[in-house]
């Protein structure tokens, strides 16, 4: 199955996120839609979460549950990597666990 990836705002530019690496990451473009709906997010420490809205809403996500708990791989250099500042205000302002 070929997947498209795809660059995702962690804080939109929109609610004041900048056009910086560290307000972004890699995703597939299911996750990134998941991502921006408050239905996944990675915590500050680079660990998935995934909603049970997903399961209460919509009846499925089997595959998205496997990656629940799982660590993201990360870029290489540092000032890449997405910032745990940007990941705690979509903790707080997107994602609705």
């Amino acid at each position: 199955m070929l997947h498209v990836l795809e660059a995702a705002h962690i804080r939109p530019y929109s609610s004041g996120g900048t056009h910086v690496p560290s307000n972004g990451i890699l995703l597939r473009q299911d996750l990134h839609t998941l991502f921006d709906r408050g239905y996944m997010t990675v915590t500050p420490n680079h660990q998935v979460e995934v909603s049970s809205r997903i399961k209460e809403e919509f009846h499925n996500g089997k595959e998205y549950y496997a990656l629940d708990g799982q660590h993201m791989r990360l870029p290489e250099y540092g000032d890449r990597r997405p910032s745990a500042e940007f990941l705690k205000w979509h903790n707080e302002n997107v994602y609705r666990g």
